[in-house]
């Protein structure tokens, strides 16, 4: 598994290897060893799946205070654009984004720290995308940022009227009223 630093600082892409032949292919996905090693340690307690159709945008979520969540995220089919702002009013990189392609061809992983809002959109047909969460589903928590926020300056790789959103995910909050950590 490769570890990649991103941007900012706490949030990583894993690249995990793949070991392939005439059948398909072997990869292994979570390592906690090799995940101590170079992130740190995290318990992740759930293991969460979302199934989607292209244009669909889920996000850019986050729980508040006790209930915030650190996720390993990535797509077993199809291929997204995901996306994780900075909430942590303590960093140089507050309100700075990375966004990163996830699909089932490239394998990549996505490490979202605590703190942070997460979101995608899909690009493919259909996307399965799974995450691992170190801390479970608190709905009095739960808090939408804006994906549109101008603040933000997210260039998402499908115009608006092209994209399907919860009504939740419509009422996200500008980032100026959202939330810090």
């Amino acid at each position: 598994m490769e570890f990649i630093k991103t941007s900012i600082e706490g949030v990583w892409i894993i690249q995990p290897k793949r070991f392939g032949d005439a059948r398909g292919y072997f990869s292994e996905t979570f390592r906690q060893d090799l995940f101590d090693e170079h992130i740190g340690h995290v318990d992740f307690i759930q293991d969460n799946e979302s199934f989607s159709t292209r244009g669909v945008l889920r996000g850019l979520h986050y729980q508040r205070g006790e209930w915030s969540q650190a996720k390993l995220v990535r797509v077993s089919q199809g291929t997204v654009v995901d996306v994780c702002v900075d909430l942590r009013s303590d960093s140089p990189t507050f309100g700075q984004h990375v966004m990163c392609e996830l699909s089932h061809d490239n394998g990549r992983q996505l490490f979202v720290p605590r703190g942070f809002a997460h979101g995608f959109v899909v690009l493919s047909d259909v996307a399965q995308f799974q995450y691992k969460v170190d801390n479970v589903y608190a709905p009095q928590a739960e808090a939408t940022l804006a994906w549109d926020d101008p603040a933000l300056a997210i260039e998402w790789p499908l115009p608006a009227d092209q994209l399907l959103l919860s009504e939740k995910d419509r009422k996200g909050r500008m980032l100026k009223d959202a939330y810090r950590f």
